[in-house]
């Protein structure tokens, strides 16, 4: 687990309330998905990606010297709505990832595994180009 970093070892590390994680939350600064609620002996804790949420929260951190949150949150949006998403559904729910941050999804049939990233790309790359 030392790709995750947990929401108490976050707000500690960069000195910000829960109150002001969840409003950029809210706000689409730190994108839903990136949430992992995970079982642990204590029962269920949120967990993020420590590489992509340490990145976004010191942009954030860095920016909001200069500009407002909402110009912060135009500028990340900028960044993000053209990119290819990938959505899961199940009968739990669905989730939406974004395609470059699916490390590879995997089909498991008759004994054996196939990686379906490659394909999903593909199709991402082809429908970028038609537009």
């Amino acid at each position: 687990m030392s790709d995750l970093i947990s929401k108490k070892e976050l707000l500690e590390k960069y000195g910000i309330s829960y109150g002001t994680l969840y409003r950029w939350k809210r706000m689409g600064l730190i994108p839903e998905d990136w949430l992992v609620k995970m079982s642990t002996f204590t029962g269920q804790e949120t967990f993020f990606n420590r590489e992509l949420i340490c990145k976004r929260v010191e942009e954030i951190l860095s920016k909001k010297e200069v500009s407002s949150l909402g110009d912060i949150q135009k500028e990340l949006g900028k960044k993000t709505d053209g990119l290819p998403k990938l959505r899961i559904v199940t009968a739990a729910g669905d989730k939406l990832f974004y395609l470059s941050d699916v490390r590879d999804v995997i089909l498991h049939i008759g004994g054996k595994s196939i990686s379906l990233i490659e394909e999903i790309g593909k199709k991402a790359n082809e429908n970028s180009e038609e537009e």
